[in-house]
């Protein structure tokens, strides 16, 4: 979205002017890993989202320009994050096999459904698209007539698939303080908007996943000016009425990470519930691409 070249310019000014000398904020507990990641590559950089196999290894990460890269996470003994191997960035095809045009190219929300095939919703002109297979042609999912009222730079940012194939997408700004944010809803080949999330406290949805437990996990961020970003991850479940009031699992102090903007849910190996988190750099040498693990509650 173009109002994060202030946000990065903005954060950049905390970093050189500095914190240099303070202390860093300390993670909340279940703090599992910080990786910084680099790569050479002119099109790496503005990820937005994540999604990881079950086994915590294989990855495909999405960027905000229209691209994306899959790889495999190389971990040490401990399962700590010892460095990743990429695949080339590469761009997102429209329905007629090109790459996205300008203006139709921000990406933001990822969901990989069970058989591979992957969707992907989008801010700058607000719609999902559906990749049978990714690097291939996309195919247009219907949009209803809200989806054409939202705002440009605040529209899909979250999108998730639940067991059932069903996809759950929700913009980053609900049109007030006070007012909840319509979770969106896809199958049978239609759209509703009957589920409802509240909102609180500043925060504003940036990424979704469902986990091995079903459960829909929502990750937020507030944005403090000068001191930085604060990041919350809540949890949710569904039922008949709708969305139960949530648990918060994790929020962040302001400053310890950057742009967190991605979400997926899995468990290691000893069947710990593990939250993977992804940063945007917003393609400025003050920002990195972090990947953040926390180790969740049950």
């Amino acid at each position: 979205m173009r109002k994060r070249a202030f946000l990065a310019v903005t954060a950049g000014l905390v970093l050189i002017a500095g914190l240099e000398g303070s202390a860093s904020p300390t993670p909340p507990p279940g703090f599992l890993d910080d990786f910084h990641w680099t790569m050479d590559a002119p099109r790496f950089g503005g990820l937005s989202g994540i999604e990881i196999s079950k086994n915590g290894r294989d990855i495909i990460v999405l960027s905000d320009r229209g691209t994306y890269t899959t790889g495999q996470i190389i971990r040490d003994e401990t399962g700590r994050i010892a460095s990743i191997a990429a695949e080339p960035v590469r761009p997102l095809q429209a329905a007629d096999g090109k790459p996205l045009k300008p203006g139709f190219s921000d990406s933001e929300g990822i969901a990989l459904a069970a058989d591979g095939s992957v969707y992907i919703s989008f801010e700058g002109r607000a719609r999902v698209l559906f990749y049978p297979k990714l690097g291939g042609p996309a195919k247009n999912l219907p949009s209803p007539a809200d989806f054409k009222a939202m705002q440009e730079n605040s529209a899909l940012e979250a999108l998730a698939i639940d067991a059932k194939g069903t996809l759950y997408t929700l913009p980053e700004r609900s049109g007030g303080q006070n007012k909840p944010f319509f979770v969106y809803r896809f199958k049978a080949g239609k759209w509703d908007k009957r589920l409802q999330i509240a909102r609180e406290d500043g925060f504003l949805p940036v990424g979704a996943d469902f986990g091995p437990d079903g459960k829909f996990y929502l990750l937020e961020r507030d944005f403090r000016g000068l001191a930085g970003f604060s990041s919350r991850l809540r949890r949710f479940s569904l039922g008949p009425k709708g969305f139960d009031k949530g648990k918060t699992l994790l929020k962040t102090p302001v400053g310890l990470y950057d742009n967190l903007e991605g979400v997926s849910i899995w468990r290691d190996a000893a069947g710990h519930l593990t939250a993977t988190m992804i940063s945007d750099d917003n393609f400025t040498f003050f920002l990195r691409t972090q990947i953040v693990e926390y180790q969740l509650p049950d």
